[in-house]
């Protein structure tokens, strides 16, 4: 469907989507961008993106992980980005979303995250 490029898994509480390319770009954002609003529409609002396989990321990438993140904003859930690679994590840093983003170092700690976020709400 998504010719391997990135896979969703739905889980009680949350919605996990791992890209399976090593390229967040515009090959592929505008797909994830889709999926996203109709993961919200359907009201999911805990959402993981995991990019523990992609090793480079766009403008068109950060603009997919930030539909994401106001998605999950907007239905008063969570959004966790995991597994960044060093040139990811550094765009990231650069663009300073990593003051706005919840950012986990493995999907582990990224479901924790969420758990413990539901129960606080």
């Amino acid at each position: 469907m998504f010719e391997n490029k990135f896979k969703i898994e739905k889980f009680s509480n949350f919605t996990l989507i791992k890209v399976l390319v090593e390229k967040l770009d515009t090959h592929i954002a505008p797909t994830i961008k889709s999926e996203l609003v109709l993961i919200a529409g359907n009201g999911e609002k805990n959402i993981i993106i995991d990019l523990s396989d992609s090793r480079y990321c766009d403008s068109s990438g950060l603009s997919a992980i930030l539909v994401a993140n106001r998605l999950c904003k907007n239905a008063r859930g969570v959004f966790v980005l995991t597994g960044l690679q060093t040139a990811v994590e550094r765009l990231i840093s650069i663009s300073q979303l990593d003051t706005v983003l919840n950012i986990t170092s493995s999907l582990e700690n990224a479901i924790e995250f969420i758990n413990k976020k539901g129960e606080g709400k």
